[in-house]
């Protein structure tokens, strides 16, 4: 079991919560602080979503965020998981994404989706009258990439700066379409089974078997985002869980209020077709104290054969959270 832990890498995806009681500006400074310590405990990368019109995350503004962690920490990987192209013209994200590499090198990882990270009207005011089809996705990057090219450099479209750097694509997907594109283009796959569990083993499948060898990949990298809430005991996670429980209900509900504080007891805030509905969504959680998360996350990673795990940690409270991490960090150490 300890293999397990250590030939598997771990990292971060932080939606950036607002809590209840807080605001942005609180998201944004426990983001860093998360970001600062996960460094330490040997994560590889921290990456933060982008999604909009939503009071529970503050993560709007991908980049600036993404400048803000990348600026107050040394080693870690820094990315967006990711950001939403259709939402964007290549040429901003190929400039924006240059620039961070230039302003930290090495350093920068561009993870890419196709939904538009929010409800449909807010969607249609992102992307004002741009209509969207079926080949746009893979399209736009196949423009990301012709930017990020050195052979662009005779093209009358330059992405100055960005041209001729080194910044690695991820395609992220919840279904087999993105795992299907990825193996087409040989780069590494983020299947998004935090929130979406049901396609999560036939979008691998699909991804290995078909993957084809890229200038930037040479074998499939499978990368499984997934949540995770460690405690000191069983009891003290579960009762964590429940503010994940709850905000999954306001997506369920359509509200979009912060980050709940942690309850004793769901029962009285859901039904059981509310309670069956977030179960599903969240049927890869790993909630426990440390012998517990070790145990079920080290057969969900030799069930999957993953390279990397990615851990989204939806806690209420800032220490905690980190106390989450640490815990999941030590796993990679432990004997």
């Amino acid at each position: 079991m300890k293999d397990i832990f250590q030939n598997t890498h771990f990292s971060v995806l932080d939606l950036v919560p607002v809590t209840q009681g807080n605001t942005p500006t609180d998201s944004f400074r426990n983001s860093l602080d998360l970001a600062q310590h996960v460094e330490n405990w040997g994560y590889k990368r921290f990456w933060i979503s982008e999604h909009h019109n939503m009071e529970s995350i503050a993560s709007s503004a991908t980049v600036i965020l993404l400048q803000h962690i990348a600026q107050g920490t040394k080693t870690i990987r820094v990315g967006s998981g990711g950001i939403m192209l259709p939402n964007h013209a290549p040429l901003v994200i190929a400039e924006q994404f240059g620039t961070m590499e230039l302003l930290f090198p090495g350093r920068m990882d561009l993870g890419l989706g196709r939904a538009p990270g929010t409800d449909q009207r807010t969607a249609m005011a992102l992307r004002r009258n741009a209509q969207e089809s079926v080949n746009d996705f893979p399209n736009n990057i196949q423009e990301l990439q012709r930017y990020f090219s050195k052979d662009n450099r005779h093209s009358d479209v330059r992405a100055i700066p960005g041209e001729g750097l080194d910044i690695p694509l991820y395609l992220l997907g919840s279904s087999t379409y993105s795992a299907q594109l990825a193996a087409h283009k040989g780069l590494p796959y983020a299947f998004a089974s935090h929130f979406a569990p049901a396609y999560l083993h036939q979008a691998l499948k699909l991804y290995k078997d078909g993957f084809e060898s890229s200038d930037q990949l040479d074998k499939p990298y499978a990368i499984a985002c997934v949540n995770v809430i460690a405690a000191a005991t069983d009891e003290e996670a579960e009762r964590l869980a429940t503010s994940q429980k709850q905000m999954f209900l306001g997506l369920i509900r359509g509200t979009r209020r912060p980050m709940q504080a942690p309850v004793e007891n769901m029962e009285h805030i859901w039904n059981e077709a509310e309670k069956a509905a977030v179960q599903q969504m969240i049927h890869y959680s790993f909630i426990g104290s440390k012998a517990t998360i070790k145990e079920k996350l080290a057969a969900f990673i030799e069930d999957t054969a993953v390279d990397e795990i990615m851990v989204v940690s939806h806690i209420f409270d800032h220490k905690a959270r980190l106390r989450s991490y640490e815990i999941l960090g030590e796993l990679t150490k432990s004997e």
